[in-house]
């Protein structure tokens, strides 16, 4: 129970206000914006999954589906699991509903909240949001540059710096056993020493091993078989045509050899987005390639590629390099009288139909206490409505950016507006 109140909100979720949530509506905004103009669109999956669904996809031996899931039985004894992630919900959507039968590439982005069961920390939620995008249909390397230069204009467009791309390739089904057996090799006279889970993932999934985060595990593992040394041809040249598409971009990026990703349904291109501000989980935005799933899923053969936007990560580094967004009344409407309260409602519906944002003084209060309540609203302008200035057809306003007052015509308001605040 909070000290403030009769409840709280549970550890590890958390509620969005102001101002923080100006940052949020921006991600939102502009993230609409750059998905659109690549041809992504938006679609929207239910928050809770049959289990088997992410057990299928994500693998059985992940920490997600190990300990993180929030999994539960409904009503009628079915396992009901809260989506962990989004990739998997978005390929059964396009299986259950045969979109493989559109013509490709098929493009979609979704937002929303995922939920883990984990310590919570720095930018990681038990509740948090996630913005991501997949494309389904198309094989070529362009893709995957595309889909890493699309991101890379994002993060531009919001403003975002500090941040590195990292990429790898996890080669395919083809040279994938060869690496597997390389690990079991290199980690069988350490399995003694690997932790709890590592140990298990020797047996299931050993590139997972790769991706421990227990201090003596990433110690055991210094001096492991490189993927990208084990890649069969097509993967070998796929990744160097990824490689050389975004060079010819100029997108700064680095080889990450190590980066496996967490999750068992990549194969191929995989990449990550990271900042050195976010602590030890420093991952901001990641994906890669899932040929796999849709088959797995029971549809066709269907090439995929996608990524994941962590939003609270992201709104932090946000945050941390250009401050708080405010978010602030165009116009504050100061009336004094009976008379002028009725027409200041008018006036502030006529603005409020133009786009402006508006407040104004609803009790009557003094013009002094209007005032102050304007400034602490951080009104742009403010627009004072007397008697004297009804029968004259005017309205006083003053600038509360830079000072600045006078008198305008009640007829050419909105125009006058307008110019005045160019930058709203």
């Amino acid at each position: 129970m909070s000290s403030s109140g009769q409840y709280s909100a549970l550890k590890g979720v958390q509620d969005i206000l102001l101002p923080d949530i100006a940052v949020w509506q921006k991600i939102e905004s502009i993230s609409r914006e750059v998905f659109s103009r690549y041809g992504y669109q938006e679609i929207r999956t239910p928050i809770i999954e049959p289990t088997a669904l992410f057990t299928r996809s994500i693998g059985e031996t992940t920490d997600i589906v190990e300990k993180e899931m929030y999994t539960f039985p409904d009503k009628a004894g079915r396992s009901i699991t809260l989506r962990p992630e989004g990739t998997a919900s978005v390929v059964r959507a396009y299986v259950e509903h045969h979109l493989y039968n559109l013509p490709s590439p098929q493009k979609f982005f979704y937002s929303g909240p995922m939920f883990r069961y984990e310590r919570p920390q720095k930018g990681r939620f038990r509740q948090f949001f996630q913005i991501g995008v997949e494309a389904f249909g198309v094989s070529a390397p362009l893709m995957d540059a595309e889909i890493i230069a699309m991101l890379s204009v994002l993060f531009e467009r919001l403003g975002l710096k500090g941040v590195n791309f990292e990429l790898n390739s996890i080669g395919c089904e083809k040279c994938r056993p060869a690496y597997r057996k390389a690990l079991q090799d290199f980690f069988s006279d350490k399995l003694n020493d690997l932790c709890p889970d590592c140990k298990r993932r020797y047996e299931y999934n050993p590139f997972r091993i790769l991706d421990c985060k227990v201090e003596r595990c990433i110690e055991l593992r210094q001096g492991a078989p490189r993927v990208t040394d084990f890649l069969c041809e097509e993967s070998r040249r796929h990744f160097e045509k990824v490689l050389s598409a975004i060079t010819a971009l100029r997108i700064p990026h680095v080889i990450n050899p190590n980066m496996v990703r967490g999750l068992d349904y990549y194969a191929g291109t995989t990449f990550e987005v990271t900042s050195e501000h976010l602590g030890s989980q420093k991952a901001v935005a990641a994906g890669g390639r899932y040929d796999r799933l849709v088959q797995e899923f029971g549809g066709p053969p269907t090439p995929a590629i996608g990524f994941a936007i962590g939003m609270e990560r992201l709104a932090a580094l946000l945050l941390e390099n250009e401050g708080v967004l405010a978010a602030s009344p165009d116009v504050y409407i100061s009336t004094l009288g009976e008379r002028a309260a009725g027409e200041g409602f008018l006036v502030a519906e006529r603005l409020r139909a133009k786009g402006f944002w508006v407040e104004a003084a609803y009790d009557g209060s003094s013009l002094r206490s209007q005032l102050r309540k304007a400034d602490r609203l951080s009104a742009r302008c403010v627009l004072i409505i007397g008697d004297d200035e009804l029968s004259a057809g005017k309205v006083k306003w003053k600038d509360l950016k830079d000072g600045s007052q006078g008198e305008t015509e009640m007829s050419g308001l909105t125009e006058f507006l307008s110019s005045l605040i160019v930058d709203r």
